[in-house]
């Protein structure tokens, strides 16, 4: 199987789509059925945010701007680029390095916006593709690795089974409400997930959800 090709003998197995509240309250409702401390945390956090996103190219590439600054600085280097007309791929495609830099692109950021242009997704396709094919895909190009692949499946295109186990707040979440003696590494937390199945995005949105009411900040953008 290709670059960018998903496995068409998969397609037709069912897959949950989280997208209404309704969705994310049924989600809760479950995990709170099968494990005492999810219902504990869901008292304390209330109703838990649909946190649905755009699919698409824009959507990567902002991640590719996104990482390993702050927020605000992400959002002025995005201003410049939207004002600029450079966030689709054949923009990116055709324009310098010079002008990518100009936006407040780092050199590696400029090649990692590149890979992504050439790559060509098919985010149609996507749509309907398995976990492991849209994370597949898309790590395998320059600058997406498995945390923001899982991001893009959990939220842009609504996966109810899938965890970014690799993300720092989530581990630090499930320390304080599993009261672990240690912060589970992203393979032990990903052995915890299996347990919440069918509805391990529910179980993400309620560690982060518990993780701002405990630390009082946000685990994720």
């Amino acid at each position: 199987m290709g670059r960018g090709t998903i496995d068409g003998r998969r397609r037709g197995d069912l897959m949950r789509i989280i997208a209404s509240d309704a969705d994310v309250a049924e989600g809760a409702a479950h995990l709170a059925r099968i494990e005492p401390r999810f219902a504990h945390a869901l008292r304390q956090t209330g109703p838990l945010p649909l946190r649905r996103r755009k699919d698409g190219f824009e959507e990567l590439l902002a991640a590719i701007v996104s990482q390993q600054i702050s927020v605000a600085a992400a959002n002025g280097i995005w201003r410049r680029m939207k004002a600029a007309k450079l966030t689709g791929p054949r923009k990116v495609l055709w324009a310098s390095e010079d002008e990518l830099r100009a936006c407040g692109l780092s050199r590696q950021k400029v090649r990692y916006a590149k890979a992504l242009a050439e790559a060509r997704i098919d985010f149609k396709a996507l749509r309907s593709a398995p976990t492991e094919d849209v994370i597949r895909i898309l790590t395998e190009v320059p600058g997406i690795g498995v945390w923001t692949a899982e991001i893009y499946a959990m939220f842009s295109l609504g996966h109810a089974d899938v965890i970014a186990s690799g993300d720092l707040a989530l581990q630090e979440a499930a320390r304080m409400l599993f009261d672990l003696p240690e912060r589970p590494k992203e393979r032990a937390l990903r052995q915890m997930a299996e347990n919440w199945s069918p509805w391990r995005s529910v179980a993400a949105r309620a560690l982060w959800a518990y993780y701002r009411v405990e630390k009082q900040r946000e685990g994720v953008r």
